[in-house]
């Protein structure tokens, strides 16, 4: 459930279609963001789960940021 809601996020912010994100999707190489969509994309996930994000470095794929979150909540 973390994923499909993050799934969507990412989705809603770059255009893309939602069989495009998978767990293994990068982050920066895979979904053609700039920084600004970057910002938003993570601005949504914490509003939506109530986490926040003090750093992003580490976040590779979206299975890296599935993880932040569920390791959070």
């Amino acid at each position: 459930m973390v994923f499909e809601k993050i799934q969507k996020i990412i989705a809603n912010q770059t255009d893309k279609d939602l069989s495009e994100i998978t767990l293994e999707t990068s982050i920066h190489d895979d979904l053609d963001a700039d920084s600004l969509d970057l910002f938003q994309i993570i601005n949504d996930i914490e509003d939506e789960f109530g986490v926040q994000f003090e750093e992003t470095d580490g976040l590779q794929t979206v299975a890296d940021v599935v993880k932040f979150v569920e390791d959070n909540q």
